[in-house]
């Protein structure tokens, strides 16, 4: 006879949740490194949502401690890994995502580049090795410079390609972006502190500290572990997902792992040996005093965590709040649950959109505090979410002052 499955309801995942991702007050760092730490990765597509990450679990965040981590002590890295996305990971983490996940983004990138310098400009690949060469070197002499500048010192990369042919949004560009991120995605060279303020894209490039190498099934079975850790339980399909990885792999990492099966009621999940899940349901289920109440960014991990999200969102609520690409706009979440989104406005002001209807005036009070807090954490900066959901423009439409 078959073990008999430990049974984890939706309510202990939430709580687990809340617990994991520090999303209530008592439950927050002290430190950039913690919260990055705790979250195995943040996403760094959007510049600005490693801060407002950091800023919703960290007691006393500031913009310049986020930039103390990433450009002068170092701490955390800027990598192209898990999907093809831009994180920001620990730096002791660093090594693991890189021979887990951005080996295999790396070649897909430096083949497609290759392929289009062939097709378009009629350059092998002896020619792009010489233009990196000659980058590697601009970019020792110059320290720290931005696309401009390299493609100054090496004029090879202002030669321009078309880019999405034969669609609308056709266009022409300089080869230098395209070499740059493949340079990066090989962990050669790595993005510096940006040009303007923390929200800026445009970031300068200096060379990379050359990681330890880790074979990749050994790594991928410590980023599986990470993943366990910070977000179990989690099902096959999340991890297949959240990694980036084919099947197979996915398979032998969480083989690897040492995981267990639990019944989640909809699906099969997966937890550590040692999961608190799998204790007393006290300790499983132990929430804070008051509503846990945050606002988390565009891209957030803990949004973005899981492939299967039925059991902290209203599937009612997707349409509001994803893109056609699925990613997520600024969310508000309480008690592990995402209950509507935010914006901010021209003025600064937070302003919120419930999506579930509440009565609770502890909700509303810890929503508004929270929406102090992001406020001061601000200051003159005004963000603006790439990402145009139906809610990110109803917030937008709010007439001043209502």
């Amino acid at each position: 006879m078959a073990p008999i499955r430990p049974k984890v309801s939706d309510r202990q995942r939430r709580a687990l949740l809340v617990r994991r991702q520090l999303l209530a007050p008592p439950l927050r760092a002290t430190s950039v490194e913690q919260v990055t730490d705790a979250l195995v990765a943040l996403h760094a597509t959007e510049p600005a949502t490693v801060f407002l990450s950091v800023a919703a679990r960290m007691t006393g965040a500031t913009p310049q401690a986020v930039e103390q981590a990433l450009y002068e002590d170092r701490s955390l890295v800027r990598m192209l890994s898990m999907r093809r996305t831009v994180f920001v990971v620990p730096k002791a983490l660093a090594p693991v995502v890189e021979a887990s996940t951005a080996r295999t983004v790396a070649a897909r990138e430096r083949a497609a580049l290759t392929k289009v310098l062939a097709g378009q400009l009629g350059h092998d690949a002896a020619w792009l090795d010489g233009v990196e060469r000659d980058l590697i070197t601009a970019l020792a002499d110059l320290g720290e410079a931005d696309a401009t500048q390299i493609a100054d010192a090496v004029p090879q990369l202002k030669e321009q390609i078309t880019l999405s042919p034969g669609k609308p949004y056709e266009t022409r560009a300089r080869i230098s972006n395209k070499v740059l991120t493949v340079l990066a995605a090989e962990g050669r060279i790595r993005r510096g502190r940006p040009q303007g303020t923390w929200i800026s894209a445009k970031f300068r490039w200096t060379l990379a500290e050359p990681h330890p190498q880790v074979p990749a099934d050994r790594a991928r079975i410590e980023l599986a572990t990470r993943y366990l850790t910070a977000f179990g339980p989690v099902t096959l399909d999340d991890i297949k997902w959240w990694t980036g990885w084919n099947l197979t792999d996915t398979r032998s990492a969480l083989s690897g792992t040492g995981a267990i099966e639990v019944d989640l009621g909809h699906a099969t999940g997966h937890v550590l040996p040692d999961d608190p899940v799998l204790g007393p349901p006290d300790r499983a289920d132990r929430s804070s005093s008051g509503p846990a109440v945050s606002l988390l960014p565009s891209l957030d991990p803990t949004a973005m965590g899981w492939r299967d999200r039925d059991w902290y969102l209203d599937p009612a609520h997707v349409p509001e709040l994803f893109d056609g690409n699925g990613n997520i706009c600024p969310t508000v979440w309480c008690d592990g649950r995402v209950i509507g989104g935010w914006g901010q406005r021209k003025d600064g002001r937070i302003v919120t959109d419930l999506l579930t209807t509440t009565t609770d005036r502890r909700i509303r009070t810890a929503i508004a505090a929270e929406a102090e807090r992001l406020t001061e954490f601000l200051g003159d900066v005004r963000i603006r979410p790439h990402l145009r959901t139906p809610l990110v423009r109803r917030l937008e439409a709010v007439p001043p002052g209502a």
